[in-house]
């Protein structure tokens, strides 16, 4: 970008729930038989290849409409990730293996064998430490209660440390005090990285399984719906006017539309006074990721994301969720 004489960098971060990213093996100890060539999806060689396929195209398309073709986000948050091999396979597929990205994962306690990861482009985020925190089980002690954790991912962007916080919080089948507790336990990771690195800006990403006016989001994790009102260890969350004033959202279910998959970002990353300064990296604008090829375009769906499955029918589709995409800038020195 340039403007008045001054030169800024852009940073394109998105994140985006892949749907059930599963190979064709059975791994021990998770429940994935659903996703074997005998179970109840049939999935085979043939069905994994296309899906690894269909989401390498939208990888790599996420962030362009701000980025160079080649270049893209500098890393993206994925969710519903099987296992290291998955997401091997998938940045080996074209036109995602063009970026060069790298990932990280942790494997996780899901019992479905789903984990979240973080894929990273090393040129623009350089990763210094990868960490898996796991989901403190606070509510009724269920040993058998086992989900998903807290990857968090700190490294350097723009010269600045930044660290990234990937989740995928209990679904609606469970009560919302399940995804109250995990946003809570977010907000004070966030707040422990930051006290331990004055300076460390942060961003909390992944599918939230909630709307962003939702107690977790609101309360638990502190995100606040206008820039003016983001205080110290609050976290600003733009995608709220989005679903409330626009109705535009990440996932439909009985005609109406979610937005659960969202991005936010520590108050150092916003300037909360209305000034334009980005002599320090910040917020610039975000979207949701949109194309034509994402959307089921006829039938009993039509206007839905094109999921991968749905009324037991293959759909060859992406996913049952939109991506997002949040862009920040830096002025060149």
């Amino acid at each position: 970008m340039q403007a008045q004489q001054k030169k800024y960098s852009v940073y394109a971060a998105g994140f985006y729930n892949l749907e059930n990213l599963f190979d064709t093996c059975h791994d021990a100890g998770k429940n994935d038989y659903e996703f074997l060539p005998d179970g109840s999806y049939k999935w085979n060689g043939i069905k994994y290849s296309h899906k690894l396929r269909n989401l390498s195209k939208v990888l790599a398309d996420m962030g362009t409409d701000m980025m160079s073709k080649n270049i893209g986000c500098a890393f993206i948050g994925v969710s519903e990730v099987e296992n290291a091999k998955v997401l091997t396979d998938l940045l080996n597929t074209e036109p995602v293996s063009e970026r060069g990205y790298r990932f990280a994962h942790i494997e996780g306690p899901d019992r479905r064998g789903v984990d979240c990861a973080l894929l990273y482009n090393p040129r623009l985020f350089d990763v210094k430490d990868i960490h898996l925190y796991p989901f403190v089980q606070e509510l009724a002690k269920d040993s058998n209660y086992h989900t998903r954790g807290f990857l968090t991912v700190k490294g350097i962007m723009a010269g600045e440390p930044l660290a990234v916080i990937v989740c995928h919080l209990p679904s609606r089948f469970n009560g919302s005090q399940y995804r109250e507790s995990g946003a809570r336990q977010m907000r004070h990771l966030k707040d422990s990285l930051m006290k331990a690195e004055p300076g460390l800006k942060v961003l909390v990403m992944g599918d939230m399984n909630d709307d962003p006016m939702d107690k977790s989001m609101a309360y638990g994790l502190g995100g606040k719906r206008n820039i003016k009102d983001v205080k110290e260890g609050d976290m600003y969350n733009p995608w709220w006017n989005i679903l409330a004033k626009e109705g535009k959202g990440t996932l439909a279910y009985n005609g109406s539309w979610n937005l659960f998959d969202q991005i936010l970002i520590s108050h150092n990353l916003v300037n909360s006074d209305g000034a334009k300064d980005y002599s320090e990296l910040k917020y610039l604008k975000h979207q949701i990721f949109r194309r034509d090829y994402l959307i089921q375009q006829e039938g009993k769906y039509k206007g839905n994301p094109k999921r991968t499955h749905a009324g037991g029918v293959w759909l060859d589709g992406y996913s049952d969720h939109l991506p997002v995409v949040m862009y920040l800038v830096k002025e060149q020195k």
